[in-house]
């Protein structure tokens, strides 16, 4: 007698999300493709001479990626996949749009990196089969997440860009190891809170007025953690002068950290430490000086005209947006693609410019949506340690996108960041498909029916007494003839 609810949890019912995921991701293929068309009728008044080429090396990567996690990861939610897929083909498609070049080689290298991205996807979803067994390694993942953040600190090997030193130079391409590093430090973080979860929320002493509480303070020997954050935070920005990667890591440490406790205390202290340590970095670093003085003065003509590092290229990225108004300039008009860095750090200038506020709402609403989905499997996970795996991974895309739009719009100061899976660049985009590729196995763990425990000694005893009687007498049962 079969279990009720049993044939929920059989694999007739498993392929029905891999169908949503595949009409899904044909939908970003087909979006991919338009974007493509329409991008060369309105620059060159005909299609790219090699669209399908690039449409067959997008849909077989795609598509590879998708049979990978049909046949190991079924119960994996649907949507992750297609969001990552849509976004991928909106931003191959705005940096082939501004790219001017004659074969549109900075396309092609993006391009490259995406299929490069995909595979590193599927090697996740082949490799991990197990998220949790990533907590046995804590202090390694620690390690190598230092190393890479500060490999560009070595001299001879690290190169400095545009005023900040975060880039390794391999073989005529540079390589940002601090968008690996994220990945291996976030997981150390998801392991060590997870561990230290009980000790970190015990509340110290509480501050009340009139008998009412207002603050609870932790214990000074638990500050130990927010102290070594804050101070490796303060020496990635010395060291590499990157002031996104250093905020942006030390706010998904305090996401973590609120995540795993829930005190606000620790919250309030770590803003605390945040605002002292931005207020010395103000006084005893120039260039955060100037991002400072470009934030708040940006359309003062002394620091507009500056010589160097002045507020030009903020200054036309607000022009830009204001000129894509509600529904864009097109895809082959606007002034974007003469901005420095349109491609990359100000990619969403790009896209709103070319496709108006309502193309740029759009694509913020599929990077919140993105969020949401990951937000849904840390609230659906079992364990301690992957509900604040994904809820670190997930903080780390919802902040990096307010970093950035933040940036661009003279919201907070900007700090060169990239927008995940849109803005040029193979160490982010990769990046950003690895931590796809475990979204996908964290949530097939999450959704995967529990095994069936089979019939207890009640159900056992039910169907005993349910069984009838043969006509020979022998029970049909055990078999045994009952005495006469």
């Amino acid at each position: 007698m079969a279990r009720p609810g049993a044939a929920a949890g059989s694999g007739a019912a498993a392929p029905r999300p891999r169908r949503t995921e595949a009409w899904l991701l044909a939908a970003a293929f087909g979006v991919y493709v338009l974007g493509m068309c329409t991008a060369g009728w309105q620059t060159t008044g005909a299609v790219p001479d090699r669209l399908p080429l690039q449409a067959a090396l997008f849909g077989a990567s795609v598509l590879a990626a998708h049979l990978a996690v049909r046949f190991l990861a079924p119960c994996a939610d649907p949507l992750l996949l297609p969001l990552a897929a849509v976004l991928t083909g909106t931003g191959l498609t705005m940096i082939w749009a501004l790219d001017g070049s004659e074969g549109h080689g900075e396309a092609w290298r993006q391009l490259m990196w995406a299929v490069i991205g995909t595979a590193g996807c599927l090697a996740v979803v082949l490799a991990v089969a197990r998220p949790r067994r990533l907590q046995r390694y804590p202090y390694l993942l620690a390690v190598g997440g230092l190393v890479l953040l500060l490999l560009p600190m070595v001299p001879g090997l690290g190169t400095e860009l545009y005023g900040a030193r975060r880039w390794v130079a391999v073989s005529g391409y540079t390589v940002q190891p601090s968008e690996f590093a994220k990945l291996p430090l976030i997981v150390f973080l998801a392991a060590y809170l997870g561990q230290k979860r009980e000790v970190l929320a015990a509340a110290g002493r509480q501050i009340t007025v009139r008998g009412v509480k207002v603050f609870s303070l932790p214990r000074m020997r638990h500050l130990g953690p927010m102290t070594v954050a804050w101070g490796f935070a303060i020496l990635v920005l010395v060291g590499t002068k990157d002031l996104g990667t250093s905020l942006l890591l030390y706010l998904v440490f305090l996401a973590m950290l609120y995540a795993a406790t829930g005190r606000k205390s620790w919250v309030g202290i770590g803003l605390v430490m945040f605002a002292a340590g931005a207020t010395a970095a103000w006084w005893l670093f120039p260039h955060v000086r100037q991002r400072v003085d470009i934030w708040l003065n940006g359309f003062d003509p002394e620091v507009y005209n500056a010589p160097a590092g002045g507020s030009y290229q903020l200054v036309q990225g607000l022009f830009a947006l204001a000129a894509g108004g509600l529904t864009g300039t097109g895809l082959g008009a606007g002034r974007a693609g003469e901005i420095f860095a349109a491609d990359s750090d100000l990619i969403l200038v790009s896209i709103g410019e070319k496709l108006g506020l309502t193309g740029l709402m759009a694509v913020l609403v599929l990077l919140a949506l993105l969020v949401e989905r990951a937000a849904r499997t840390a609230l659906a996970a079992r364990e301690v340690f992957t509900k604040l795996l994904v809820t670190g991974f997930a903080m780390l895309f919802a902040f990096q996108v307010f970093v950035v739009a933040g940036g661009v719009t003279r919201l907070i100061p900007l700090t060169g960041m990239t927008t995940p899976f849109l803005a040029a660049g193979g160490s982010s985009l990769v990046s950003s498909w690895l931590v796809i590729g475990l979204w996908l196995r964290v949530s097939d763990a999450c959704r995967r029916p529990p095994p069936d425990p089979g019939p207890g000694p009640e159900q056992e005893a039910t169907e005993l007494i349910a069984l009838p009687a043969r006509a020979d007498g022998v029970s049909p049962s055990t078999g045994a003839t009952p005495r006469r």
